[in-house]
């Protein structure tokens, strides 16, 4: 029982390594927006690609769900809120296993 629940340690890491990922992908796309970094520079730029790559089949759902808001993509934070719900749900089963 107790490697299950070792198991579910491990996959809550993963997601919370997940949700970091998602935040810098934010931070870097805000970084962009105002200028402030440049994609003309080839780090940047395959950075900011293979991000948008690895995150978009997660994110494309979302966002086809979500109204149009102008240019403000809350889809990041509907994802980061699922996958806290979902470690929450995750370490609570785990308690369960141990107890």
């Amino acid at each position: 029982m107790h490697t299950v629940a070792e198991l579910i340690g491990f996959l809550v890491y993963v997601l919370q390594l997940f949700i970091y990922v998602i935040v810098i992908q934010a931070i870097l796309s805000w970084l962009v927006a105002f200028n402030v970094v440049n994609t003309q520079n080839r780090f940047v730029w395959s950075v900011l690609n293979g991000l948008e790559r690895f995150l978009n089949p997660f994110l494309r759902p979302i966002r086809n769900l979500l109204p149009d808001m102008g240019g403000i993509d809350l889809s990041p934070l509907v994802l980061v809120l699922g996958i806290i719900l979902t470690q929450s749900l995750l370490q609570g089963l785990a308690m369960d296993l141990i107890a």
